[in-house]
């Protein structure tokens, strides 16, 4: 426990500096989870309190003690999370630069989905935002916007952003947003999404797709409601499904290929879950609970990018 409680000291005093309205004692039982989680790489709560340097040697006492600091309301995600976030976001943009945003869902099987909000960092990217929800099911525009609002208001003043997300995600609700934002986007689209490219009878964008390497659209209307976008459609050999990407400019193949920049959001997903803090293994049941246990993953996580140099 040596090595936790000296990592918890640093992460402590890091804390302290950019969190100086959080109570003290907050931020000194937050530190010493995350040392914890460093250390342990687990989010096996049990797991996780034997490794705490807790005064006590009862285990019932530990557990205890980490229960109730993962469902106490004063420890906030987006509170701690924001100069964080912040500090990445402005770094991102940089020298005028977009920030390059992805968001994305996992599932811990069928009791828990998350949806996250990252930046790109190089070749990896960074948790900013997050919300989980119980059960498998998708989580709709309303959680969508929920933590994308979140990280709006920590975006420097006048920043270009470009979001990316995955094929389930695109809404007509989602669309109209990222347009009130002045965001650009590339959303993936599924196959079954109904297109009206102004040049015949409606059809779908797997209809569009069809035996084409390659090809473009402008003006394109989608869902019923008639969503005005642009396509590009890109199937590379060796690839079992095209990219049907939506677009806020006009469609090209290097537009299209802007969406590759959501897959930094992967390797992050891989740190989360089986390569490295094995997040699948919870056996958190409160969504609430979950989701502060993903902040002390992030924190620690951050902390191994950021200061350690190294990934989880």
């Amino acid at each position: 426990m040596g090595t936790v409680k000296k990592l918890a000291e640093e992460v402590r005093r890091g804390l302290e500096q950019v969190l100086p309205g959080l109570r003290k004692t907050v931020v000194r039982k937050l530190a010493l989870v995350v040392g914890a989680m460093i250390e342990g790489r687990t989010p096996n709560t049990v797991e996780l309190a034997n490794l705490l340097p807790l005064s006590t040697d009862r285990q019932d006492m530990r557990e205890q003690w980490l229960r109730r600091l993962l469902k106490n309301p004063l420890l906030e995600t987006a509170v701690v999370m924001e100069p964080f976030a912040r500090a990445e976001l402005a770094k991102a943009a940089r020298n005028g630069q977009t920030i390059l945003l992805s968001m994305d869902q996992t599932d811990l099987g069928e009791r828990m989905a998350v949806l996250m909000v990252s930046v790109r960092v190089g070749d990896r990217a960074l948790p900013l935002a997050w919300l989980a929800e119980e059960g498998s099911a998708n989580i709709g525009f309303e959680g969508q916007r929920r933590v994308l609002e979140r990280v709006l208001a920590w975006l420097p003043l006048g920043a270009n952003v470009m979001l990316s997300a995955d094929r389930f995600y695109p809404s007509a609700a989602l669309f109209g947003w990222l347009g009130a934002q002045g965001w650009g986007y590339r959303l993936r689209l599924k196959r079954n999404v109904l297109a009206d490219t102004g040049e015949g009878e409606e059809t779908t964008t797997g209809d569009l797709a069809q035996d084409v390497a390659e090809r473009y659209l402008p003006g394109v209307r989608l869902f019923a409601c008639g969503v005005m976008t642009h396509l590009g459609i890109l199937h590379e050999p060796g690839h079992p499904e095209p990219w049907i990407i939506a677009m806020d400019c006009a469609p090209t193949r290097a537009a299209v290929l802007d969406y590759a920049a959501r897959w930094s959001i992967e390797p992050m997903f891989s740190d989360f879950k089986g390569r490295g803090f094995e997040l699948e293994d919870s056996q958190l049941e409160h969504a609430d609970r979950l989701e502060r246990l993903i902040l002390v993953m992030s924190l620690a996580m951050g902390w191994c990018v950021r200061w350690g140099g190294t990934t989880p």
